[in-house]
């Protein structure tokens, strides 16, 4: 049964359209392809410098790096860039995951630089907006990509259909961004539905949140266990072995609290991009010490593993 206060009426309601509404959380039952319980994600990875710093970072931590993530988009790379993120990628069998651009917080309305229009910023303005985007997507996909970040629900129906006629590869990742992340497990499976791969959901997500999600969709969930400060600075890194319990499949991200926002990333923050991802994968490293400390027996899986988007320069 369902925690709370609510009216027996509106939980039957509920659970007759949704199922059985859970009550604790437990561990999840569902795993990545290859029977893994996590994976390891570093955002922010924004060009070739700074995912040769993950990948040297890495080997020295030990840490297996499953995927990268960007966010000033693939619009904002040459196509030098992308082939090279490309081989970086399918050489360490790890996910190189762009995000798609242009987007309406890099447009000329003025909505979305408001208080209260700041949750505009990943979607897709006019038919101008989408057919770049699609142009960005197909570009970085001719060059091997196999990842993009989606913010706009729009793009993403259309791009299920493009794939469904063959136009685009049917081994890409499409990754929900953070900042669509949806609040409860209904619209959780409806992004999946839409043809989201994996989904990030908010990084403040309790437990009990997470198993609701789990008790209706078996889709990786994407979630910061460490958090920029822009999406609320939560530091959870010694929580891993709880939330990925309960979230598994899960890719666990770790961004950075108290780091400089980079977006549109170029020359002009080249250094605090670097420096930014080296320290990301420290924090990985230390979550990774709390999980084996933690003696739970979770797996994770190892790179090039079934439903990674590796490159395929």
């Amino acid at each position: 049964m369902v925690r709370g206060t609510g009216s027996p009426r509106g939980t039957a309601a509920l659970e007759r359209h949704v199922g059985t509404l859970v009550g604790e959380p437990g561990a999840s039952p569902a795993r990545f392809p290859d029977g893994a319980h996590y994976r390891i994600e570093i955002p922010s990875v924004e060009n070739p410098a700074a995912l040769r710093a993950v990948v040297e970072e890495a080997r020295l931590y030990k840490v297996p790096i499953h995927r990268v993530s960007q966010g000033s988009g693939a619009m904002l790379l040459t196509k030098s860039d992308l082939t090279t993120m490309a081989q970086i990628g399918a050489d360490e069998g790890l996910e190189v995951n762009l995000f798609v651009g242009p987007r309406e917080e890099f447009g000329i309305g003025g909505s979305v630089r408001s208080p209260d229009g700041m949750l505009l910023s990943g979607r897709l303005r006019g038919f101008d907006q989408l057919r770049y985007a699609i142009d960005d997507i197909f570009r970085a996909a001719d060059l091997g990509i196999r990842g993009f970040l989606i913010a706009d629900t729009g793009l993403m129906q259309i791009l299920r259909a493009i794939v469904a006629d063959g136009e685009l590869p049917s081994n890409i990742v499409w990754k929900i961004s953070a900042v669509l992340a949806p609040s409860n497990p209904v619209t959780f499976r409806q992004l999946v539905d839409v043809g989201g791969t994996t989904v990030n959901v908010p990084s403040d997500f309790s437990l009990s949140e997470i198993a609701e999600i789990r008790s209706i969709s078996d889709a990786p969930i994407d979630l910061y266990v460490e958090a920029p400060d822009a999406l609320g600075g939560m530091v959870r890194g010694h929580e891993l072995a709880e939330i990925a319990t309960v979230a598994a499949p899960l890719y666990a991200k770790f961004g950075l609290r108290n780091a400089r926002a980079v977006y549109p990333a170029g020359e002009q923050v080249l250094a605090d991009v670097v420096a930014n991802v080296r320290e990301k994968v420290r924090r990985a490293a230390i979550a990774l010490e709390w999980l084996d400390d933690s003696g739970l027996d979770l797996t994770i899986s190892k790179p090039g593993a079934e439903g990674i988007g590796v490159p395929e320069p």
